[in-house]
Parts: C-alpha cells; structure tokens; sequence
C-alpha cells in the first residue's frame, strides 16, 4: 500500500530522530503485525534497511519498561552467541536508539517509535507444514530458553501482568457470568460445565509453580510460529517480536506453540470434525525443543510440558468465552457468534488433547530419552 506525502514526510521526520545515517531511499508498509503499524525504511548506499514501528501503547503502556526488556534480552543473547556464530546481528533483534540514546521516541502526538536493524534474506510462515519447520520452531523457542536461562528473571519488567495466570482468566470468566452483561449466558451451559469440571487440572503449572517447583524463567509468552525466521533451508535464524518477553514458566511457552501448531483446523473452525491432531509435528516440534532445552530443564519443567499443552487452549477458550459473555469487548469480530465459534473450537482442540494423552506424553519421555 503507497502511503501518502503528508504520511510519508511525517514518517521521515520520525526516522531523523534516530541514529540512521544518509539519505532515506523509501519508507513502506511491511508485514502484517496486528498490533504494531511497522514500515521498512531504506537507505541510499547502505547494506542494511531498517524497521520502523509506531508501538502500540495502548497495549503497552509502559514503553520504558518494554524496550528496557528488549534491551536486555537482546544483549544477553549476543553476549551468549559471542564466539559461536559469525555475525551476532543475524540471530537477534538489534535495536537503533535515538540520536539523544533513548532507545524510542515520542512524538508531538504521543506516539512512541522504534526502530531495528531489518534481517534480510530469512523467512517466516504462518502456518507450519513440514516436519523440517516444526522442528526449527521448537528448536528456536528451546534454544531462545536456554539462552536467556543465565539471565536472572527477576531484571526483566512484567509488561502484561497475569498474561498466562490461569486463575486471573478464571476469575475475570466468573467476573463476567455474576454480570451476564450481553445476557447469553442460557447459550453456554455446557461449555461452562465443561471449564469448571477441568478447572483443578489445569491450574497444575499455577501449583507447581506455588509450590516451588518451578524456576522462574524469561519466556517469550507469544511463540506462534511466524515469530521465528529461518534461513533458506528452513534452519533457525532468530525469533522475533519480544514485547511479550516476561517472567514465566516454560510450560506456557510450549503448550502456545502446540496449540499453534497441532491443531489441523483454523482457530475460529466452525466444523468441529475438523479438528484434529497432527501429531507428527508435535513429534518434530518436541524434537526440535528438547534438543536445546533437555540440558537445562528440571524433571519438574519437563513434566509441566504437557500440562502446558491442555492449558494454553483452555486459556484460550476461557478468554474467548470471557468476551462473548461480555459482549465482545476484546477481541475483534468477524460476525455475531465469532468469540463463541472460537470458544468451542479451542474446547474441541483440549478434547482432542485429552483423548491423546498417553501417545503425546510418549513422545515427550522417548524423545527425553533420545536427548
């Protein structure tokens, strides 16, 4: 999409801001990101192009802490690849600051920019095909783990707090059935049955975690597949968007990728006998995280993995049907019953999870063997 001058020369002003140098060439919408507006800015005679993002702080309210996290992280990364890898730059974000150091900048309007170096000559997908991709995905979100498990938690701001607390989502579900604010609660009374007779099991990570048998990690906490670019032949190369970057437990982490990757059918499927496993890619994904993450994990964490699995589409379902019974407040609709479409989809994906449960926590324990 072309933007207009006024867009153009405004978005210009923003890049002077930062520590570019020489002549900008084009600026351009790029990616499809929901949350953050992102262009590509290129330079005359430079090697490298640059990602420009208006960030998005009405979901981000505290920049400072946001882009202290990505700093962090970042450094911490490239300070572990050091030595290992020939260029540093090509394996994680780097961040350009602002011509007075800030690492974002705020502008007459209050909105607030970045901006990183742009990798090129990667790929990403939406959608996970092939046995090589799911095994690079969980070979990224492993490696991203392992990586930043030297990094002490504590340092790291919690951007979005109670993101994956099931007893937060819990309880805003109980909040909204006492308001019954779009009066559809008759619609779902089965759906309700069906969360509350699951509700002890899937606060075990919560437990584990209550009870001191879990480490606190840094999670990534958004590990869809698109996060993650590969190289040419579908190899690691880096994984991506970090606003997410918080405090957490490695379960949540790996229970969204398979919840992202498992499921045969679209998110919002309405044809149920859609949904179905596919179980050779949680083989591939599960291969591809234990080969990275066997050697730093504990017996407990190694546990909670398929816990992990089962919770993160019940989350998924309980906020679904949090906002249908408030009257789809949150999540954008495409029609009517769209969040109650979604709702029952991720409960159908958790049934299908159950029903699988002993060939899903075999590959786990044979592939920790292997590892």
């Amino acid at each position: 999409m072309n933007l207009t001058n006024d867009v153009y020369f405004e978005l210009k002003n923003v890049v002077s801001q930062f520590d570019i140098s020489g002549e900008i060439v084009s600026i351009e919408k790029f990616g499809s990101g929901h949350i953050n507006d992102t262009f590509r800015v290129r330079i005359d005679n430079a090697d490298t192009s640059y990602l420009l993002q208006k960030i998005n702080h009405h979901i981000f309210p505290n920049i400072d802490g946001l882009m202290q996290n990505i700093q962090l992280v970042t450094d911490h990364l490239k300070n572990v690849m050091a030595g290992s890898v020939e260029d540093v730059t090509k394996h994680t974000l780097t961040i350009i600051p602002c011509k007075d150091s800030k690492l974002y900048h705020k502008d007459q309007d209050g909105q607030y920019w970045r901006v990183f170096i742009l990798l090129d000559n990667v790929k990403s997908y939406d959608i996970v095909e092939t046995y090589q991709q799911a095994y690079s995905g969980g070979r990224a979100f492993g490696q991203f783990q392992k990586q930043l498990s030297t990094l002490d938690a504590r340092k790291i701001v919690e951007i979005l707090p109670n993101f994956h607390n099931i007893d937060f989502r819990l309880n805003n579900l109980k909040n909204a059935i006492r308001e019954n604010k779009a009066n559809r609660l008759d619609e779902v009374k089965d759906i309700l049955d069906y969360i509350n007779s699951r509700e002890n099991r899937m606060l075990t990570v919560l437990h584990m975690a209550e009870n001191g048998e879990l480490p606190l990690r840094i999670t990534h906490n958004d590990t869809k597949f698109n996060n993650v670019l590969l190289d040419e032949n579908d190899n690691v190369q880096c994984v991506i968007d970090l606003d997410t970057v918080m405090p957490g437990y490695v379960a949540y982490d790996f229970g969204d990728a398979i919840r992202t990757i498992i499921n045969s059918a679209a998110e919002d499927e309405k044809d149920l006998s859609k949904i179905v496993l596919n179980i050779p890619l949680f083989q591939a994904y599960t291969e591809g995280y234990l080969a990275e993450a066997a050697e730093f994990l504990t017996e407990e964490e190694i546990e909670s993995l398929f816990y992990g699995v089962l919770l993160l589409p019940y989350m998924q379902a309980v906020r679904f049907l949090t906002d249908y019974i408030d009257g789809d407040l949150y999540y954008k609709i495409h029609y009517l019953d769209h969040n109650l479409v979604r709702t029952r989809a991720q409960i159908k994906l958790v049934q299908e999870l159950e029903q699988h449960e002993t060939v899903l926590k075999d590959i786990l324990k044979n592939t920790l063997s292997i590892n």
